[in-house]
């Protein structure tokens, strides 16, 4: 079908083709519930199923593969569901997020757990292809409306019942369906080379940062430090509340906003006396978080910022020993380890009490960049993978409304 011979007509959701219909989930399936299958009654083999937080966290769009597994005994409490069902979350943390909805299209028995919204489509309908149409704008600024609540957002079926969808004729259904899934199939096989690509590089880590490989032409001994003895740990001068702000010039990151975008500002006044008559860090020196999510690291680049006394620290060092470009790699397989067992933060004597043993600053050199290069290899995929998806999301809102229409 050629899109100079489309025609469109008004719906309550906008211009559609002429030779499509507006309808309610209501009139596209039945509606059930999921029941049961509580965390702990999940188990390595047994029948498949699904709990609601999964179809946020492992399934996108298609169930393709099953996660979790129960007992004969609990499947028996738990409600079945079938191919061409669409399985809804109730519940989620934003609206933004709610009623996500990932289509089943296996034959195994399998089962649905509570919180989850099942809709039993019609035979004239592609669940595929709904499954897809449930996650364009139209239908994502309909459930923001319907999802209710604060803290926990829930959405209920007798909203998504209301939820419209512009539906093409059954046969453009499932030609939609075969072409995203033709994407679907590509952002896989993309995701798939990038797992592979950050298995081998945690292989490289572990065998490189600790001697058990060595690359050609380095055989001299490695020697054992303490962090410690490598450098002085190092922290910014204290911020006060009332010295921040929410927009200024320079800014302030706080443990929760470190590696993110900062939400607190400071004065360049400030910042320069601070920068000038205290401890800051270098350009390319890795900040360390001593609190929240402990050893996470930041190479900081260099571009005017301040960050929080205590609970994000550096150690200050010369080249003499260890490279900051080798040591941002140690810090990823580090174990921090304290005489009390789980460790609340890092204060300085744990850091300092760290050891690792370290090979000449030539083969430093050599291992960093070899990993540095396994890192620029997985960015190039991913810049790959999201442009995949993005020109995914841009098909999705055109064939899925009609703008653009394919041969049958």
């Amino acid at each position: 079908m050629n899109n100079n011979q489309t025609t469109y007509k008004n719906s309550p959701i906008g211009k559609i083709p002429s030779d499509w219909e507006v309808k309610e989930l209501s009139e596209i399936g039945t509606f059930s519930k999921g029941k049961g299958i509580l965390k702990e009654q999940v188990i390595e083999n047994g029948f498949p199923c699904i709990r609601y937080g999964e179809i946020y966290t492992t399934h996108d769009f298609i169930i393709k593969e099953f996660k979790s597994f129960i007992s004969n005994d609990v499947a028996n409490e738990s409600q079945e569901i079938k191919n061409g069902d669409i399985l809804f979350a109730g519940s989620g943390e934003t609206v933004e997020e709610i009623g996500k909805s990932v289509a089943y299209l296996g034959s195994e028995k399998a089962y649905a757990g509570g919180d989850i919204i099942i809709l039993s489509t019609k035979e004239s309908f592609s669940a595929e292809c709904l499954s897809y149409a449930l996650e364009t704008d139209i239908a994502k600024k309909q459930k923001r409306i319907l999802g209710q609540g604060n803290s926990v957002v829930h959405i209920y079926s007798s909203e998504l019942s209301k939820l419209k969808l512009p539906i093409p004729p059954l046969p453009e259904q499932i030609r939609i369906a075969e072409v995203l899934s033709t994407w679907d199939k590509a952002i896989s096989n993309l995701q798939l080379i990038i797992d592979n690509l950050q298995l081998r590089k945690k292989w490289l880590m572990q065998n490189l940062l600790t001697g058990k490989k060595r690359l050609k032409g380095f055989s001299g001994d490695w020697k054992e430090y303490k962090l410690g003895n490598i450098g002085k740990i190092k922290m910014c001068r204290r911020v006060f509340n009332h010295e921040t702000k929410h927009k200024g010039d320079i800014p302030f990151y706080k443990i929760g906003t470190f590696g993110k975008i900062a939400d607190a500002y400071i004065s360049k006044e400030l910042y320069n006396d601070y920068k000038t008559r205290f401890s800051f860090p270098s350009k390319g020196d890795i900040l360390i978080s001593a609190a929240g999510t402990l050893g996470r690291t930041v190479v900081y680049d260099g571009i005017p910022a301040y960050f929080q006394d205590s609970n994000i620290v550096w150690i200050s060092h010369d080249n003499s020993k260890v490279i900051n470009e080798y040591l941002f790699y140690v810090y990823k397989i580090i174990r921090y380890d304290s005489e009390g067992g789980t460790i609340q933060r890092l204060y300085n004597n744990i850091i300092s009490n760290v050891k690792l043993n370290l090979p000449s600053t030539e083969e430093q050199t050599a291992i960093a960049k070899v990993l540095q290069t396994a890192d620029k290899e997985i960015q190039s995929y991913k810049a790959k993978l999201e442009k995949l998806k993005e020109q995914k999301k841009g098909l999705m809102q055109v064939l899925l409304t009609g703008k653009k229409r394919l041969k049958i």
